[in-house]
């Protein structure tokens, strides 16, 4: 069956404001047709196969009286509420157990037969028995304060479920700004710990840097003092023999020259004519005696060598003893 010809056939089931659908056969509910027809306030669906009603059928706001009575219902849908303008709702000989939470918001609502469903014991009990007009307003007044109340409980379970969550959250957070204020402080201590590391190690580099500044200057100052004396001490050793060796010189030459001369006048006294000369009488006399003398020290001359050789062999050997 196509589009048109449902919404056909749906025209030809309206009469003034209601809609009767009733003994269709149907097995779920054309929301879209009747969304179609908004001045259709009445809807009968009763002795249908209906299990459950769509979510879009809560959109149809514009419902006063719905019967669905003779169906099989087993559930309706969370979004029932939304019918704001239902005012009689006939549910009777369905499969329902339960109503949805939403059931409270149902303010329009004065006319509930809940008969024949397997309820729940609470919900049964505050239905009771709607065999009369003033039994089906009974119901749908307790139903809807019995919805109410599970409303309330519901909404204190979120409510309290929702200031546990937001206190788990509140610990969470709490919980990781004390995680990131340890750590931040972990980092900070850490940081400081560095800066004073390398603190200590730039006063240790100074520290030895100046130490060995203040060493290079005492060693400086010290061999400058050492050279200064040792300059001092050269300059009184070699400054003072000058005199002593200039002297000393000046008389051995004197002496040479001396004994140059009488080596001279002697030659010319024993090798020459001049030997019978008076002049040379004397020298040659005293060269006579000169080489008497020698002669006669020869002895003595060789005896004292050899205490002198002795001796040196003694303080060899002894040095040589000492020693080892």
């Amino acid at each position: 069956m196509s589009k048109n010809s449902k919404v056909l056939n749906l025209r030809d089931k309206i009469s003034g404001n209601e809609v009767d659908l009733s003994l269709s056969n149907l097995t779920e509910v054309p929301v879209r047709e009747l969304a179609l027809f908004p001045k259709a306030t009445v809807v009968d669906l009763s002795c249908n196969n209906i299990i459950s009603l769509p979510p879009e059928f809560c959109n149809l706001t514009h419902l006063v009286k719905v019967d669905l009575s003779k169906n099989q219902l087993i559930c309706l849908p969370d979004e029932l509420g939304n019918l704001v303008n239902l005012q009689h709702l006939d549910l009777y000989n369905n499969k329902l157990t339960v109503l949805p939470v939403s059931f409270s918001q149902l303010r329009s609502l004065k006319w509930l037969d809940l008969k024949d469903n397997p309820l729940e014991a609470g919900l049964a009990k505050a239905a009771g028995d709607c065999l009369d007009e003033k039994q089906c307003k009974q119901c749908a007044s307790k139903v809807l304060q019995h919805m109410r109340a599970l409303q309330d409980e519901v909404d204190r379970a979120r409510e309290k479920r929702l200031l546990k969550e937001k206190e788990l959250e509140r610990k969470k957070e709490a919980k990781q700004r004390e995680r990131e204020a340890r750590e931040k402080e972990a980092r900070k201590r850490e940081k400081a710990e560095e800066k004073e590391k390398r603190r200590k190690e730039y006063n240790a580099h100074m520290a030895a840097l100046a130490a060995q500044e203040q060493q290079k200057k005492k060693n400086e100052e010290k061999k400058k003092k050492n050279g200064q004396a040792a300059g001092d001490k050269k300059v009184v050793v070699e400054s003072a023999p000058k005199p002593r060796r200039s002297l000393i010189g000046l008389m051995f030459k004197l002496l040479l020259l001396l004994l140059l001369g009488l080596v001279g006048v002697a030659a010319v006294c024993r090798m020459t004519d001049l030997q019978r000369e008076a002049v040379c009488v004397p020298v040659n006399v005293a060269v006579d005696d000169g080489l008497t003398w020698a002669k006669r020290q020869e002895v003595v001359v060789r005896q004292l060598l050899q205490n002198l050789s002795s001796a040196a062999k003694e303080f060899l050997e002894s040095t040589q003893t000492s020693k080892n």
